[in-house]
């Protein structure tokens, strides 16, 4: 039986969005492959810090990628819904964070698309991955928070 190939995945901003990447490359399941970011300078520092050679500025390049199976979505929120889609009509898996959408109508057209598409969407709330509950976790592990 052969082993499952690890999913390529692409983080599209890189605000809040690159303290994933390091989630992504630890995970086993999972191929940091891609960045995206519409600022050049601040994908190429992220790129740079994180070793990441695939980068791009323009969203349709990244849903042009043949070798990227899902998008992870941390940009603005207006543009989640519209990123959404796009990315569940050209064959992505997608995981976005929260809100889905900023209409009842957006959020109706990502299910469509979902069901069209036969892909995995996911709304993700993602304060549990924040640097404060990083820290935290890390003092619990050290046993400095005593016992809960």
């Amino acid at each position: 039986m052969s082993a499952q190939k690890p999913l390529r995945v692409a983080i599209i901003g890189l605000g809040f969005g690159a303290e994933f990447i390091p989630i992504y490359q630890n995970y086993p399941g999972a191929e940091m492959y891609a960045i995206c970011r519409r600022d050049s300078k601040g994908l190429n520092e992220a790129g740079d810090k994180y070793n990441i050679p695939v980068r791009y500025t323009d969203y349709q390049q990244v849903l042009d990628d043949p070798n990227i199976d899902a998008v992870h979505i941390n940009s603005p929120i207006p543009d989640h819904g519209w990123m959404s889609v796009a990315a569940l009509k050209a064959g992505k898996h997608v995981a976005c964070t929260v809100p889905m959408g900023t209409s009842v109508e957006e959020c109706r057209a990502i299910v469509e698309a979902q069901r069209a598409s036969g892909k995995t969407y996911m709304m993700m709330e993602t304060v549990v991955y924040s640097r404060e509950y990083l820290y935290v976790k890390d003092l619990y592990d050290k046993g400095v928070l005593g016992r809960l």
